[in-house]
C-alpha cells in the first residue's frame, strides 16, 4: 500500500468514514463521478497491471458480497463461499490469474460495509456450515495497514458458530489481530511456496520465513491455522524444495492446530502468458510442458502433477497424519494416485473440510 500515488473515492460514498480516513492520508485524492476515469487511467497506461496496483478506487460493492466460489464441474470444488471485500493486491506475482482476470485490473476497496454485515447475518442464519474468505480477488491482509477491516470482520465471526472465516495472505499484517476477540472462528492462513519461487516469481511479497514466524504468532494468539501450496512450480530440485518448505512449516507450528492444507500446481488461462512474458521477462514458468485442462487452462502433464502431489501429501502425512489435505481443482484420478482416496469416499470434499471446521473452530451442525 506504500506505493499509491493516487486515490480515487467514488463520490456516493465520500463522506463515509472510510472514504474521509482515507482522504486524511498522505496521498493526492480525488472524487469522481463515475468509475469511467478510473479505469480509463488505468487501461491507458503502458503497463495496466503495475498502473492498476499504483491507484486505489474506493466505491460501493453494487454485487453481492457473500457469492459462491465459481469452482468448475470437471473438478472437485470444496464448496468454498467469496466474501467480496475489494479487487487486485499491491503485490505482484508472476502467475497471478487477477493481470487477466479484471479488464483492466484496478485496485478497489468496497466501503458499504452494513450491507456486507447484513450478508454476513444472513448467512449465519442458515442451518449449515460455512467456508468463507476474503481472498478470492484480493490478498486478505493487504488493507491492515490503512482500514480496521479484520476488526470489524474477526469479532463479527466470533459472535456466532455457522461459519468460519478465513483469511489467506503472503503478507505478515498480523499485528491488529493480537487483542482481537476471535472464539476461533476466524482461520488465519497463508501461501507457501520454495524459497526459489518466492524470490524469482512473488515481488513484493515477504519471505517465507516471516510468512512462518507470523503464523506462529497468530497461534500464540489462538487462532486455528491453514496452509496452500498454490501454485506449487515444477523445475529442477522443486521436489526437494517443498520437502524443505514442508519441514520449516512443522518445525514453526503445531499440525494440530492446523485446519486444513491445500495443493495445487501452476495452471493459467492462455492469455496470461503474453502478459508474464512481458512483464516478468526473466520469467520462464510459461515456457513448460503443458496440455490444456477440461477448464481451458494450460496445466502441467497429470503424471508430473501426481507425483509432485504424491510426494507432498507424504511428507506432510508424516507430521500430520489428521490434518486434510486437498486439492484446488483436481480430478478423481489425481485424488485417488496422489492421496490413495477420492472425495466422494467420505461424502464429498465439502463435508470433509466441513468437518474439519467443526473440530478444530467448534462450529455447531
Amino acid at each position: 500500500m506504500r506505493d499509491i500515488s493516487k486515490i480515487y473515492i467514488d463520490r456516493q460514498i465520500a463522506d463515509t468514514p472510510a472514504a474521509i480516513s482515507f482522504s486524511r492520508l498522505n496521498i493526492p485524492c480525488e472524487v469522481v463521478d463515475d468509475a469511467g476515469s478510473v479505469f480509463k487511467a488505468v487501461a491507458s497506461a503502458d503497463d495496466p497491471v503495475q498502473k492498476g496496483k499504483e491507484i486505489l478506487f474506493l466505491t460501493r460493492n453494487k454485487g453481492a458480497f457473500v457469492r459462491k466460489c465459481p469452482g468448475t464441474r470437471h473438478y472437485t470444488c470444496c464448496g468454498y463461499k467469496i466474501l467480496h471485500i475489494g479487487t487486485f493486491c499491491v503485490m505482484d506475482c508472476s502467475y497471478c490469474i487477477l493481470q487477466s482476470y479484471f479488464h483492466p485490473p484496478v485496485l478497489q476497496y468496497f466501503v458499504n460495509h452494513q450491507e456486507m454485515l447484513a450478508e454476513l447475518d444472513s448467512l449465519f442464519a442458515e442451518k449449515e456450515i460455512s467456508r468463507i474468505g476474503t481472498g478470492e480477488f484480493t490478498d486478505s491482509l493487504i488493507w491492515e495497514y490503512f482500514t480496521n477491516l479484520s476488526e470489524l470482520l474477526v469479532p463479527k465471526f466470533a459472535g456466532q458458530s455457522r461459519a468460519v472465516l478465513e483469511l489467506k495472505t503472503k503478507t505478515v499484517a498480523v499485528g491488529a489481530l493480537k487483542h482481537l476477540r476471535h472464539n476461533r472462528k476466524t482461520v488465519m492462513a497463508w501461501s507457501l511456496n520454495t524459497e526459489q519461487v518466492i524470490h524469482t516469481e512473488e515481488r513484493n511479497t515477504s519471505p517465507l520465513s516471516a510468512r512462518l514466524s507470523a503464523a506462529a504468532t497468530c497461534e500464540s494468539w489462538g487462532y486455528p491455522l491453514a496452509f496452500h501450496f498454490d501454485p506449487m512450480m515444477l523445475y529442477e530440485g522443486c521436489e526437494n524444495d517443498y520437502m524443505q518448505v514442508v519441514e520449516q512449516l512443522f518445525s514453526r507450528v503445531s499440525a494440530k492446530n492446523i485446519v486444513w492444507i491445500s495443493l495445487g500446481t501452476f495452471r493459467f488461462m492462455p492469455d496470461l502468458k503474453a502478459i508474464v512474458s512481458k512483464r516478468f521477462p526473466g520469467s520462464k514458468i510459461v515456457y513448460g510442458e503443458f496440455i490444456t485442462g477440461l477448464d481451458g487452462k494450460m496445466r502441467y502433464f497429470k503424471p508430473l502433477r501426481i507425483a509432485l502431489y504424491a510426494k507432498m501429501a507424504a511428507r506432510i502425512r508424516e507430521f500430520a497424519p489428521d490434518t486434510p489435505i486437498y486439492f484446488c481443482m483436481e480430478d478423481d484420478e489425481v485424488w485417488q494416485k496422489s492421496l490413495g482416496f477420492i472425495p466422494s469416499d467420505y461424502g464429498g470434499l465439502a463435508k470433509i473440510l466441513d468437518d474439519s471446521a467443526v473440530k478444530h473452530c467448534g462450529l455447531e451442525i
